[in-house]
Parts: C-alpha cells; structure tokens; sequence
C-alpha cells in the first residue's frame, strides 16, 4: 500500500504535516475530509519495497508513451474496457518493465480506482503532464480523443529535442576533438623536436621557446592537471545542480549568442505547445502552468511562468505577468493576449509553437554552418600556430647555410 505525506489544516487554523498509508490519494483524501481536516497537498513517498522495486529500472522513451497512447486510445475508442486494454497492451509490450507497470495498474483499476488515480502512483514511468491529462479526459468523457492528443504532443517534443541534440552534438564533437589533437601534438609531437633543437645549438626564436615551454609545463604536471580539470567539472556540475547555480547557468545559457537564440526558441516552443495541448484538453489554468513550469527544462522561464500563475491567481491576466518577466519576447505575449481577449487562447499558442519550431529548424541549420567554418579555422590557427614555432629554428637554420 502506498505512503503518501500530506499536509493539513484544522479547524482553528493550525496546519499539521505526517504520512498515512492508504490504498489511493482519493481515499486518504476522503479519510482526512472525515476528521473535518481541510487538505493543503498529498504527495506519494517512495518507500521500502516500493522503491527497491524500482532501482535499477530504466525510464520508459517517450518513443513507448506514444506507441502505447495510440494503442490505448483505439482500444477504448472501440469500446473495450481500460482494465482488458491495460492487460493486452501490458502483454505485448517489448519493454518488460513497461509491461509490467501496465499490469499493476490494471490491478489498480480493478481494485476501484481511476486511471489517472493508478498512473499518478507510477511517477517514474509517467510524467505529471501525462496524468493530468488523463484526469481531463476521465472528466470530459473524451479519453481517446486525449490518448491521441498526448502521443501528437510527445511525437513533436521528441522531435524538437532531437533537432536540438543534433545541432549541440556536432560542434561539441568537432571542439573535442580539435581539443585532443591539439593536446596530442603538444604533449607527444612538441618533444622530440626538442631533443633536434638541443642538437643545433644557438638561441631558437621567442615562438619556438614559449611552445617548448607549455609543453614541458604540460607534460611534467599532466596528472595534476588531469586531477585539477576533473575537480572542476565535479565542483560545476554540484554548483549546476544546486538551486541558485541551475538559476545562473539556465539564464547564463540563454544569453549566448548562437546556441543561446536557438535554445530560447526551443523553450518557448515547448512552453507554447505544453499550454496549448493542456488548455484545449480542459486542464485548469492554474494547473497547467503549475505543470508546463516544471517540464519547461529551463529555471528562467519556470520562475517566470510560476510568478505569472501567482499573478493569474490574484485575478490578472495570462500575457501581462509573462510580458514583465522580460523571458517571452514581445510578439509571443502579445499573440497571447489576443488569444485571451479572443477565446481562442490554445488556437495562438499552437501558432506560436508552429512558428517558434520552424525558427529552430532555421537555427539548427545557420548553427552548423558557422560552427563548422569557425571550429575549423581556429583548429587550423593553433595547428598552424605549433607547426610554425616548430619549423622557425630550421628555416633560420636554412637561411644561414644559404649565406
């Protein structure tokens, strides 16, 4: 049975926190209602054989949500029930976990629960996106309408990640390795030409001179360099990780240049889209900007969102608050109120994630074609810069044996 922590208010104002077990949310909730408690939030503990149960288990790619939300929703748009769909689906499911997962909630349902009850209790496999939409098909009637708005939703969210993954992985690679070699003609190359320039005697040019000397500095306290390189990136990586740190470096990303632009867009793609999908499947306002704050990636722009939900909830509007937030450019906010005044707020934000996703294609490709002309001209600079100092003693060398 799970555990869920809760936090409550009495009748005279006092707030208490514990944890209970109950068989669902909406049961524990009923019970806390009973004792005349007024319920603040419950939220499910991992505990004991619960959590053991899932160590070690990989997440499921969203690639299976869609397949199995496709699945589901012809299965229940032809009138089979979800208990009987669960079970079929959680057979054939080439992910053993996934389908084992389906199983107990099948088991669940069975037992009296909701869908959404059943999968809000799976946190690991499904996203709290997920689960509210589920609750708003459950409410509407529509869930197989929902089902096959929730796989079209992970289908382009995968596919705009995987647009961006590309145009990061590209420049990345090609900056490693120019790295590398670099490293390699300085560290193993640069030194055996010292042992020729011993050998010629005399006093070798300034270029030549400050190259042997990195590489002697490089090659003497290569372990201490290796041990300083990776204390760093563990100290950043605890410090991106932190709450004030994620705030910088979420915002620090963003002001790039060029990756800074395209990554901007992709966030308010994402943002557009996830509000939109939420909105048309009649999820409360409040609740979906409480959920597309927490998938949005970025702690920008869920400071953002969450300052304008408190500003949403004190009676203002959706486009004002995001517009002072300085985040959303001005033609997204302003597209925005229009939707409000209009009644067609999901119809603009679905345009706004259409245009913003064709800006990331555009981005995507003018990234590859500087990062490649640039990477390569710096690589060839230092390249160039280490052949030159290397070949200056011998071309004086030349110049005298000519005289």
């Amino acid at each position: 049975m799970p555990t869920f922590a809760y936090v409550v208010k009495d009748k005279a104002g006092a707030t208490h926190t514990g944890t209970l077990e109950s068989k669902s949310r909406k049961a524990l909730i009923e019970q806390l209602w009973k004792q005349e408690f007024v319920v603040l939030s419950i939220d499910e503990r991992q505990t004991g054989a619960a959590f053991l149960s899932q160590v070690g288990q990989p997440k499921v790619k969203p690639e299976q949500i869609v397949v199995f939300s496709r699945q589901l929703a012809t299965m229940v748009d032809s009138g089979i029930p979800i208990a009987q769909a669960l079970d079929v689906l959680g057979e054939q499911m080439d992910d053993r976990h996934f389908g084992r997962t389906l199983r107990r909630i099948r088991d669940q349902i069975e037992a009296g629960e909701s869908l959404s009850e059943a999968i809000g209790q799976h946190r690991r496999v499904f996203s709290e996106f997920f689960m509210n939409m589920i609750r708003a098909g459950e409410s509407s009637g529509r869930l197989d309408e929902i089902l096959e708005r929730v796989a079209t939703y992970f289908e382009k969210a995968a596919a705009l990640e995987r647009k961006v993954r590309a145009s990061l992985f590209y420049p990345a690679f090609v900056s490693v390795l120019a790295f590398g070699i670099t490293t390699f003609l300085i560290i193993v190359i640069v030194p055996k030409f010292k042992e020729i320039f011993s050998a010629l005697g005399g006093q070798l040019p300034l270029p030549t001179r400050l190259l042997l000397g990195v590489s002697e500095f490089m090659g003497k306290y290569l372990v201490y360099e290796v041990l300083v390189f990776v204390g760093l990136g563990f100290l950043l990586r605890g410090y991106v990780h932190s709450p004030i740190g994620r705030l910088w470096f979420d915002g620090t990303i963003l002001k790039l240049p060029v990756i800074g632009k395209l990554l901007g867009k992709a966030v308010i793609a994402q943002f557009s889209r996830t509000l939109a999908t939420l909105v048309k499947s009649g999820v409360p306002i409040l609740s979906s900007l409480e959920i597309v704050a927490k998938t949005s990636g970025n702690r920008v722009v869920e400071r953002a969102v969450l300052s304008a939900r408190s500003s949403i909830k004190e009676g203002e509007n959706i486009a004002d608050p995001l517009a002072h937030s300085k985040v959303f450019p001005p033609m997204v906010t302003r597209m925005i109120s229009v939707g409000e005044k209009t009644g067609e707020l999901e119809k603009m934000l679905l345009k706004i994630a259409d245009f913003y996703e064709n800006e990331v294609d555009a981005a995507v490709s003018a990234l590859t074609s500087i990062i490649e002309p640039l990477v390569i001209g710096i690589l060839g600079v230092v390249v160039g810069g280490i052949v030159i100092a290397l070949f200056l003693p011998i071309f004086k060398i030349s110049t005298l044996v000519g005289r």
